[in-house]
């Protein structure tokens, strides 16, 4: 039965400030009658506009230009082309409808609200979240830019006067905008169809919201900052709440590697979980849905920036251009005002630079452009302020009446004047501390590959031959994909100035190379790839929504669905113990660790409770029962001394005992266990070089466990164990296996379903055939089990059981230990219903589950 979540812990602010006008749409036609559509007059156009597929934009603005008119105060609004969310409906088909959901730049009277909201619907496509003044100051101004924008690019709140410390008060605005978001997303969206794609940090738990009101929503989110290391990320108070909001996604995007990397980093150290990569895509299981990870940079709008480079004004900047600084090299940078640009940094380098080389002073220019500030916080005003000391300092030093080798331009600069310079610098450079992606290096490769109309105004020499240089951080998200350009560490000053030295003195014909090369990569990976790539992967991520059964569990933040096969449910006590009673012969398979014991209990040995229920069990004539474990045959013999009639198999069935009376049988007793002496020294080094780590010494074979060490360093070398140890031990009769923080090396023809099949196949033989068998088992060695008694007997009451609700071979799952335990015990008052049986185990069928 699916949980429901507390929907008043997500409540963290006063109900008036979720009060948001509702937005009228329409909605779909439905069938009232078979064959009959409800409101269809047989207008093809309106049937398939009805039914056209569906993409839902979130983020935290509306890509509109938005303006007041003077005289009648009416706000206007235009689409900003320029806007990645407005670009990137290119890379669907035409017959997509795009709905954006997201803020307005401007505050909105609540009387003019409603009038808006229809009217961005109707013409724009645009549903608007209007946040109250002050929770959208709380929530973007305060927890998105002082607090979560720092962090993602590794500045810790260590000093006051620079960063903001973490204030409850913010987060829980972030929390009440987030689910405003949701709300307005919920009354546009048709989640059984449409495809919702949310965007940036900013709406980081917006999954959980919307996973929460349609557990089988189709759901992607793409992060457009860096992702933090986990060192960084973890030192946030509200980690594991935005952790699992994206992970209530399908698919979630990053720029680089190295972001989903961080990522995946922290939901396994944070929470315990593992990804593999399914036939190329790195998947997370988590709660039995797949959450997919996409790496893919964005693009650019190619043709968005060619028609700006064929506009006349635009051919007019650059005859400008090309007249003021004829003679002279250009370098080229633009940049947002803030301190994780870089600014200072590179102002340095070329201060440097000039200092370096004389022979420069005079020929060499840059042309810095500083786009507005996105705050006005102290951290901003300091870096304005430095940049303005370094640049006068340089044009003081080096300048002359007819040169100025730093030409500032702190001012809105149009994007015809910015593809301007672009067109005309020989080198442009990107020298962020840390930075998302980037796009600055992609606009200059377009714009110097020049549009024909452009070509006719420079020199003919310079349009023989396309060329130019890039000088990028290795610290921006950009980066990896241009293999071209002259990577740097921004704080290393010098070599910083010998790259733009390198760049300005590179022979053409190696820039050309280089130009062609980018300009490939950029031309065919622009910003309509980049949407359809990734919507493709959600459509692949989402497809397998209605294949299962889905749960949701969990309260406030931390709701989460659990998604598993339809014929896999809960064991229910009534109908097991109902084909028990009905059946003349019974086998019943337990695991141990896991399933009778916890496994994080420090106490291995087993309760009265349980030696009680075993041997009530036991004793019942009709029953052959059995423990299955990958335990030592000691430790088991003495725990479970008191169950005479207890039937026991150690070391995953490599020794097996019928009961305390019966001898240990080796299910190999010619087995050659000689490659022990190879794999314990390998394993030794391993332990040695991994802090945590510990070897089990089994008499059939070895255990190498790393539950303990670091949980990506431990499985670093887990990984490198398997492949070191099935190379050595490649002709010897022994297999290696990795399992939960665990590598176990054992002889060949040992497993848990091997041992299952003897035993049932040996009381087939003694004519006892069971027509009742249950098997309980937590973890992968008892998946073997599950799949060998499904193949070897054919009764109809066969109860696989799994311990936890995940995916596995078996039909039914039980929650945990302390569930297994009160239904064995139900099981055995079916075999000694006497009146005191029912109180000594403490367990009824009312207590059950």
């Amino acid at each position: 039965m699916a949980s429901k979540s507390c929907a008043n812990i997500l409540d963290l602010i006063p109900d008036k400030l979720l009060d948001i006008p509702q937005i009228p749409r329409s909605l779909p036609r439905v069938m009232t009658l078979p064959g009959v559509i409800n409101g269809y007059d047989g207008d093809s156009d309106s049937m398939s506009s009805s039914c056209r597929e569906r993409k839902i934009i979130v983020a935290n603005m509306l890509p509109l230009h938005i303006q007041r008119d003077p005289d009648t105060l009416k706000l206007t609004f235009s689409f900003d082309e320029d806007s990645l969310l407005w670009q990137l409906k290119d890379g669907f088909s035409p017959e997509t409808e795009v709905v954006y959901v997201g803020s307005l730049k401007v505050e909105v009277d609540v009387s003019e609200q409603e009038e808006v909201a229809q009217k961005l619907l109707d013409e724009f496509n645009c549903v608007p979240t209007f946040l109250p003044h002050d929770l959208h100051k709380k929530f973007y101004a305060g927890f998105c830019k002082q607090q979560l924008w720092p962090l993602f690019h590794y500045m810790l709140p260590m000093c006051p006067d620079h960063t903001d410390r973490f204030d409850r008060l913010l987060w829980q605005a972030y929390v009440s905008a987030n689910k405003i978001f949701a709300d307005k997303v919920m009354e546009v969206a048709d989640p059984e169809d449409d495809y919702i794609w949310v965007h940036d940090y900013h709406l980081m738990i917006l999954p959980t919201f919307l996973r929460k009101r349609y557990n089988r929503v189709k759901l992607g989110f793409f992060l457009h900052s860096p992702f933090p290391s986990s060192e960084i990320y973890r030192t946030l108070p509200v980690r594991d709440e935005i952790l699992k909001g994206l992970l209530n996604c399908d698919l979630i995007g990053f720029h680089t590697f190295d972001y989903a990397r961080h990522f995946l980093s922290c939901c396994s150290r944070m929470m315990g979980l593992d990804y593999e990569s399914k036939r190329g895509h790195i998947g997370l299981d988590y709660f039995g849905r797949t959450v997919y990870i996409k790496i893919l940079p964005v693009g650019i709008h190619m043709g968005r920036l060619k028609s700006v480079l064929n506009l006349p004004i635009t051919s007019n900047k650059v005859k400008e251009i090309a007249e003021r600084y004829k003679g002279k090299k250009l370098i080229v940078g633009v940049d947002d005002m803030d301190i994780f640009k870089g600014i200072s940094l590179k102002l340095l380098a070329f201060e440097y630079l000039l200092q370096l080389h004389p022979v420069l002073q005079g020929n060499l220019v840059l042309i810095q452009i500083v786009n507005p500030a996105r705050s006005s916080g102290k951290d901003v005003q300091e870096a304005k302020r430095e940049t303005y000391l370094i640049v006068n300092r340089i044009n003081e030093t080096y300048g002359s009446p007819n040169y100025q080798p730093v030409v500032l331009i702190d001012r809105p600069v149009a994007r015809y004047e910015k593809s301007a310079y672009y067109s005309m610098a020989d080198c442009c450079i990107v020298n962020a501390v840390r930075d998302g992606m980037n796009l600055v290096p992609y606009k200059y490769l377009v714009c110097r590959q020049h549009s024909p109309h452009l070509d006719q105004d420079v020199d003919s020499e310079k349009v023989s031959s396309r060329t130019s240089m890039l000088v990028v951080s290795e610290f921006v998200g950009c980066s990896p994909s241009l293999s071209g350009a002259i990577r740097v560490n921004p704080w290393d000053i010098e070599s910083v100035a010998g790259a733009i030295s390198s760049a300005i003195t590179m022979k053409d014909s190696e820039k050309q190379l280089r130009h062609e090369k980018h300009y490939r990569y950029v031309s065919s990976h622009d910003v309509a790839y980049w949407a359809r790539s990734f919507m493709q992967d959600l459509e692949r991520a989402s497809k397998d929504h209605y294949n299962k059964r889905c749960w949701g569990i969990g309260f406030g933040l931390g709701f989460r669905v659990v998604s598993l096969s339809p014929s896999f449910r809960k064991l229910s006590p009534n109908y097991i113990v109902s084909a028990y009673r009905r059946s003349s012969r019974r086998a019943i398979f337990l695991d141990y660790d896991g399933t009778l014991v916890p496994q994080s209990s420090i106490v291995k040995t087993p309760s009265d409770e349980l030696i009680l229920i075993l041997s009530t069990l036991c004793n019942d004539p009709k029953n052959t029962v059995f423990i299955v474990s990958g335990r030592g045959r000691s430790s088991l013999s003495e725990w479970l001394a008191p169950c005479e009639r207890l039937g026991l198999a150690a070391e995953h069935g490599y020794f097996t005992r019928w009961g305390g009376n019966s001898d240990w049988e080796s299910s190999l007793p010619a087995a050659d266990l000689e490659w022990k002496e190879i794999v314990e020294p390998v394993m030794k080094l391993y332990t040695e070089a991994t802090d945590g780590s510990n070897i089990e010494i089994k008499e059939s074979g070895l255990v190498w466990h790393h539950q303990d060490a670091d949980p990506d360093f431990g499985s670093c070398q887990a990984k490198e164990l398997l492949v070191h140890l099935e190379n050595v031990l490649a002709n010897e009769p022994a297999v290696v296996k990795r399992g939960q923080h665990i590598v176990e090396v054992k002889p060949q023809g040992v497993s848990k379903g091997l041992v299952a099949e003897q035993i049932l196949s040996s009381m087939v033989e003694k004519g006892e055939a069971p027509d009742f068998v249950t098997c309980i088992g937590d973890d992968r060695s008892d998946e073997d089990m599950f799949e060998s008694i499904r193949n070897t007997i054919s009764s109809p009451e066969i109860f696989a059981c799994t311990v936890g609700r995940k995916p596995s071979k078996a039909k039914y799952y039980l929650d945990d230990t302390g569930d297994v335990i009160k239904l064995l015990g139900g099981l055995a008052n079916a075999s000694d219903p006497k009146p005191g049986n029912t109180a000594r185990f403490q367990v009824t069928f009312d207590t059950i589950f």
